[in-house]
């Protein structure tokens, strides 16, 4: 217990140290303390919520904090004078941030007594005024209150969530509904800015666009305590606009406005109305926050009028609305050649259009136009994006992070990056806590997405994240409402066979219900492939090669590069049946696959392979090298050890040992990643 306490305070007093050496640098922040710190933001992120409590930005500020409190205690600077000392960008971010640490304004510090100065836990340092005066039966009473509202359900926990709606056009011209969007779109943007607010995603406010449905039932659907609205048109070259933020449990607004201003004024407003609601629920917004909501696209209003066209027709998210849009942002970068987000957005563009080609048509378009949009702004979240999106189109995944977290931190409630982090964690760097837990950012973002079928995959997504970390029960119950959105739903039959296997083990019944999905949809190669391995755990290798043999032709046939890590079932299988070359084929792809493969489960595909080979020393060895990584997929306990390749290491002296391990591992992260989920309100 006391070196794993000397472990933290280590951490924290060489963290410490790391802000104290560029404490006056007000752009050093998280990124930059996990990167003097050789850890990756994440990493950083948890390491500190363990041993402090905080947030890494509280982390920092609180050492920050404290300093100037030493300096205003010298009397030696002014206010002004220690706020840009100590890294705060504002004097007036200062004094915000000072006055909820300590209770008071930095001008008194000099005059109070050093326990005065100390800081005063959050309820008490709010209410210690009711304190000094309540009778001790208020000071229980308020203490309890204060522990319900702390054990409110998650979903309401968070006081300053809000959902922007959809815009509603006012002019008669119909040609108008882009700029109006526009208008919406830029206020939602700004506003997820602001790490302190949790914004829905525009995807969810869209099925209110024409919702009849009032203002305190939206919000309780979407979980959030905030709603705006606003109504606006273009006139020649003037812009109205009627904007409110309205408090959902009162149905009343806490600010409004009306504006009519030149269309040269758009981002000033955009700006002014961001800030104003920010302001009305009191959100704390960071100088770096307020920096990059000021922040103007372009100078140009015909660049930035193309802009909002194309964005129009992204939304669409067919190829024939990519290729309109590619036409738009050009148009804008002729106009205005250093457009950022214009780049940005076509490198995405090319990105969607080529995702599904096993041919890939526009890498270097995705890398120019990416490249370009970071060149004139490097701090933009869709640049970042559009940067990651080539890397993940050159399959250098690793590169891709660093652009994605980055992206994640300029705009925290990005549910675009937030889907991409969960799917990467998923299918491309395997790491199931991290899948499980941006697949539940994801729910929080996307709260209610414009249809049922949407709905119903986003619960699969989440789902198949549950399941993967073992959270049998919660995962069973997702299926079941992604059924519920939409019966017709490919994918979830499919997984809730499985998820019925980790229930109850029954694998007969699971090779049942897989056979009558395939049945119902023969081209599907996914399942076939399934139904052939199902029948290889039960060692029924005649029905196995029968599935099988129907895959490998199909994949042939189709030149397609599809479950590589499955050649060595098939191998077996082909082998047993008599077809030695062919099995020969498939042992040198997976041999291929496994040198290739740089994931976590490198180690256990190569004990397969050793198994396989008789080599039985190596296959354990390559187990016990297994057994040291984490966050793997709850399939690997599943099946295993039913892996009949596996079955003749069971007379190994060091089998039981590594398995019970591989086991004990498992479950001990689960445990640590449920505690960590419950802490952050998202499980």
């Amino acid at each position: 217990m006391s070196g794993g306490s000397k472990t933290g305070t280590d951490f924290l007093d060489q963290a410490k140290a790391v802000v104290l050496e560029h404490l006056s640098d007000e752009n050093f922040g998280v990124s930059e303390l996990a990167g003097a710190l050789n850890m990756s933001r994440s990493n950083l992120l948890r390491k500190i919520k363990k041993h402090t409590q905080l947030s890494a930005s509280q982390f920092i500020r609180q050492i920050r904090l404290k300093e100037s409190m030493a300096l205003l205690r010298k009397g030696n600077l002014s206010v002004s004078e220690i706020s840009y000392e100590v890294g705060f960008g504002s004097p007036s971010y200062f004094i915000k941030c000072f006055r909820e640490h300590y209770g008071y304004p930095p001008g008194e510090a000099s005059k109070r007594s050093f326990d005065e100065a100390s800081v005063v836990p959050g309820f008490f340092r709010r209410h210690r005024w009711k304190l000094l005066t309540a009778a001790s039966l208020a000071v229980i009473l308020m203490a309890g209150l204060l522990f319900m509202k702390q054990n409110r359900a998650p979903g309401i926990e968070l006081e300053k969530s809000l959902v922007v709606l959809p815009f509603k056009n006012e002019s008669g011209d119909s040609s108008n509904v882009y700029f109006v969007n526009g208008l919406m779109e830029s206020t939602l943007n700004s506003l997820q800015k602001i790490e302190d607010l949790r914004v829905i995603s525009r995807t969810s406010s869209e099925k209110y666009r024409n919702t009849p449905k009032v203002i305190p039932e939206i919000a309780r659907e979407l979980g959030v305590n905030y709603v705006v609205e606003g109504s606006g048109q273009k006139i020649g070259d003037q812009v109205l606009l009627h904007i409110q933020l309205i408090e959902a449990s009162t149905d009343k607004p806490l600010w409004s406005a009306q504006y009519n201003r030149q269309v040269g004024d758009i981002f000033k407003l955009q700006n002014e109305v961001a800030r104003k609601i920010a302001a009305a629920i009191e959100a704390v917004v960071t100088p770096d926050e307020l920096e990059q909501i000021a922040k103007k696209p372009t100078e140009n209003l015909l660049a930035y009028d193309y802009y909002l066209q194309g964005m129009e027709l992204m939304w669409v998210g067919t190829r024939e609305g990519w290729e309109g849009a590619i036409s738009l942002f050009e148009k804008a970068i002729e106009e205005d050649p250093q457009f950022a987000l214009a780049y940005a957005n076509i490198a995405i563009a090319y990105f969607f259009m080529d995702q599904y080609k096993r041919e890939k048509q526009y890498t270097q378009e995705i890398n120019t136009y990416a490249d370009k949009a970071l060149l004139y702004d490097s701090r933009s979240a869709e640049s970042l994006i559009a940067k990651a999106m080539y890397y993940m189109q050159t399959e250098e995944y690793r590169l891709a992070l660093p652009h994605l977290e980055k992206a994640l931190e300029y705009n925290p409630n990005s549910s675009a990056v937030v889907q991409i982090l969960a799917d990467y964690y998923a299918r491309i760097i395997p790491d199931t806590g991290k899948y499980l837990e941006y697949a539940l950012k994801g729910i929080q973002l996307d709260v209610i997405p414009t249809d049922s079928a949407t709905m119903s995959y986003t619960y699969l997504h989440l789902s198949n994240a549950l399941i993967q970390s073992g959270f049998v029960e919660e995962s069973l119950e997702y299926i079941e409402k992604s059924l519920a959105y939409n019966p017709e739903n490919p994918f979830a039959p499919y997984l809730k066979a499985y998820i019925l296997y980790a229930r109850d083990r029954d694998i007969a019944e699971t090779t049942r219900q897989l056979k009558k999905e395939w049945k119902k949809d023969t081209t599907r190669l996914d399942i076939l492939q399934e139904v052939g391995k199902m029948y290889y755990f039960q060692e029924e290798y005649d029905t196995a090669f029968y599935y099988y043999e129907k895959f490998v032709t199909a994949r042939e046939g189709g030149g397609l590069d599809m479950f590589p890590q499955e050649d060595i079932k098939i191998g077996v299988v082909f082998e047993k049946m008599g077809h030695e070359a062919e099995a020969r084929e498939l042992f040198n792809s997976y041999d291929a696959y496994c040198q290739k493969d740089q994931s976590i489960y490198r180690s256990a595909s190569l004990a397969v392979k050793h198994a396989r080979e008789k080599d039985y020393d190596q296959a354990i060895e390559q187990l016990q090298v297994f057994a040291e990584e984490d966050h793997y997929q709850y399939w690997i306990l599943l099946f295993l050890e039913q892996d009949p390749i596996m079955k003749p290491l069971k007379s190994h002296p060091g089998y039981d040992e590594v398995i019970q391990r591989i086991k004990d591992r498992f479950w001990k992260n689960q445990a640590k990643l449920k505690a960590s989920l419950q802490e952050k309100g998202l499980l």
